[in-house]
């Protein structure tokens, strides 16, 4: 499920809701094939690769005005943008090289106060961090008194070489695909889609197998040569997390103060993932019922029932437009990410009950980064091409139907959708995926912050002690906040910043285990 504007989650685990996990619980994980194991296999060590040319770590950053986008910042503004080359292929560093936009506020301190610069993903895998960077940049403000504030796009993404696979008229004709198919006619709509899709996603030739999360955390590193500095300061969100999981991995004795926030659970595979999410956004939508006064099991039937009407009989939703069971559900998701969004799916719900499906289509039309012009931004598109990049696993329809009856156990809402989606996502990629599980071990690096939410839908609170357990005793510090949404960090426990802003700033590292309530 892909959000790209305001939030963005972990690998997309909701179709065309494209981009983005509570664990399933145990030691069984499921393999490439979506079965299940009992134990994982041996992961691969990384790769020695060749060292990188001298025009490549000793470039310097011409940071200037940044172009004109939807969402750059204000001309005027002590916003600069910059582009960095990274090689296409870091096996062969002197071959074809990559563009990275980049973008940059200095530091508000003096010159002793720096502390160089915090490098933020924002997650996705897709989201742009030269769009979002700015937009979020106030709830950084005390962060920026002594770094400069520095995002990206990475590859594959927005300014760094986007990956594009379809024209908005297509895009828009797959929103009537059944994600959710009924009928042999519709299982094979939907696999036939998510296979044009991946061949759509061809047209990025070479660079389609080189937009991975490995690739981006070297990527990272040789932003940090660029940059300066001698450790990596960092803040992740999301898939952000994982990016930031992998670096210490790859770079455990270059990571500086990093922050992982909405941790991806990075143990629980493809269908683990799925399972994951379906059971967080399910416990938000309870937390929001309870929250009205009404009882969850309630909530959900009548959400359930309001999906299977919209699933025979779409409801009109103005401008000639329609609000089908995939649009319907992508936007009741999405008021899930913030408990102040709460508001907008009881209105939403209360128009649907009534035959208007205009507002809950263009919470998903948020979503799907549709402007009103009817122009769909790239994000979902780099998301699937990174994710698909990474992931082995390829769950057949056969597989994921024989876990459905599981899935709607787990969530009687979003179960059926992220089910099905494990079959749809990577269905006939053009790509081979990269692992089971991403590797994030790292031992000897310094202490990392691992901020997890009771509440959280996408990326559901258990994965922080996973995260903190895989990168290593006294490594992973989890500190965890009791409350809704996706991410802890600036949602409004002065517990959560105060303790986030102590480490970064000060390097006072927390005791494992801290709550915040």
């Amino acid at each position: 499920m892909t959000l790209a504007a305001a939030v963005v989650l972990t690998a997309g685990l909701v179709t065309s809701c494209s981009d983005s996990g509570e664990g399933s619980g145990g030691d069984a994980k499921p393999s490439s094939d979506g079965a299940s194991r009992s134990a994982a296999p041996a992961k691969p060590r990384a790769a020695t690769l060749p060292p990188l040319p001298s025009s490549l770590t000793a470039q310097r950053l011409d940071w200037g005005r940044c172009g004109a986008t939807d969402s750059s910042p204000a001309p005027g503004s002590d916003w600069q943008c910059a582009t960095l080359k990274v090689p296409l292929d870091y096996a062969k560093p002197d071959g074809p090289t990559v563009g990275l936009a980049l973008v940059r506020a200095k530091a508000r301190g003096g010159k002793d106060d720096r502390l160089g610069s915090l490098l933020f993903n924002f997650g996705g895998p897709g989201g742009s961090g030269v769009d979002l960077m700015p937009a979020f940049a106030p709830q950084y403000a005390k962060l920026r008194e002594r770094y400069d504030l520095v995002s990206f796009d990475p590859r594959g993404v927005a300014g760094s070489q986007g990956v594009r696979c379809r024209s908005d008229k297509a895009i828009q004709s797959a929103e009537s695909v059944d994600p959710t198919p009924d009928t042999a006619a519709e299982e094979t709509a939907f696999l036939k889609d998510a296979a044009d899709f991946g061949k759509g996603c061809q047209k990025a030739g070479e660079l389609l197998g080189h937009v991975s999360t490995v690739e981006a955390a070297r990527d990272l590193d040789l932003m940090r040569q660029t940059l300066g500095d001698d450790e990596l300061h960092y803040m992740g969100v999301s898939y952000g997390t994982e990016l930031g999981g992998i670096y210490a991995h790859l770079f455990p004795d270059k990571v500086g103060r990093l922050v992982m926030d909405a941790v991806v659970d990075p143990t629980a595979g493809r269908v683990g993932q799925a399972e994951n999410q379906a059971r967080g956004f399910q416990r938000a939508l309870d937390n929001y019922f309870r929250s009205r006064g009404k009882d969850p099991k309630e909530g959900s039937k009548e959400v359930v029932a309001l999906l299977k009407r919209l699933d025979a009989r779409p409801l009109p939703a103005g401008g000639g437009r329609e609000l089908n069971e995939s649009l319907a559900t992508t936007g009741i998701a999405v008021t899930l990410y913030s408990e102040n969004s709460w508001p907008a799916l009881t209105r939403g719900l209360q128009d649907a009950e009534n035959g208007d499906g205009t507002a809950l289509l263009a919470l998903a039309d948020a979503y799907n980064d549709r402007a009103e012009s009817g122009h769909y931004g790239t994000s979902s598109h780099s998301q699937r091409a990174i994710s698909c990049l990474d992931d082995k696993a390829r769950p057949t329809a056969a597989q994921a139907k024989a876990r459905l009856v599981d899935f709607r156990k787990i969530s009687p809402v979003f179960g059926q959708y992220m089910g099905w989606d494990t079959a749809g996502w990577c269905h006939d990629w053009p790509e081979p995926g990269q692992w089971d599980d991403p590797e994030v071990s790292a031992p000897t690096a310094a202490p990392i912050l691992v901020v997890g939410n009771t509440g959280d839908p996408a990326t559901p609170y258990e994965g922080a002690r996973r995260m903190a357990d895989e990168l290593g005793k006294g490594v992973g510090v989890e500190l965890t906040w009791k409350g809704e949404g996706h991410g802890a960090y600036a949602a409004g426990s002065s517990c959560v910043d105060s303790t986030v802003n102590a480490y970064l700033l000060e390097g006072r590292i927390p005791r494992d285990g801290k709550v915040c309530s």
